[in-house]
C-alpha cells in the first residue's frame, strides 16, 4: 500500500491526477486522471504497483467534460 500511495502522491505533484479514493464497500477504488488520451493513461497505469503485483484490475472510462461547478477550471 505504502508503494500504491507514493504511485499516487507522484502522479499528484505532476498534474495528472485530480482526485481519488478507495469505494465503498471496500472492492477498489477510483482514480480521476487528466490525460490527453487513452494511451496516456495506459501508460500511467503501468507504473502503479497495484498493476505491476498484479493486486488490482483496471477500467478506463474516457470521457468529454461538458459540465461542472464553478473552480474546477483550474484542472482543466
Amino acid at each position: 500500500m505504502e508503494a500504491h500511495r507514493a504511485y499516487l502522491e507522484t502522479n499528484y505533484k505532476s498534474g495528472s491526477f485530480i482526485a481519488s479514493g478507495r469505494q465503498e464497500p471496500r472492492i477498489g477504488g477510483i482514480i480521476l486522471c487528466r490525460a490527453s488520451d487513452k494511451d496516456k493513461v495506459h501508460e500511467l497505469i503501468q507504473s502503479d504497483p497495484f498493476y505491476i503485483h498484479a493486486v488490482a484490475k483496471y477500467n478506463t472510462i474516457q470521457f468529454e467534460l461538458t459540465k461542472y461547478v464553478s473552480g474546477f477550471e483550474k484542472f482543466l
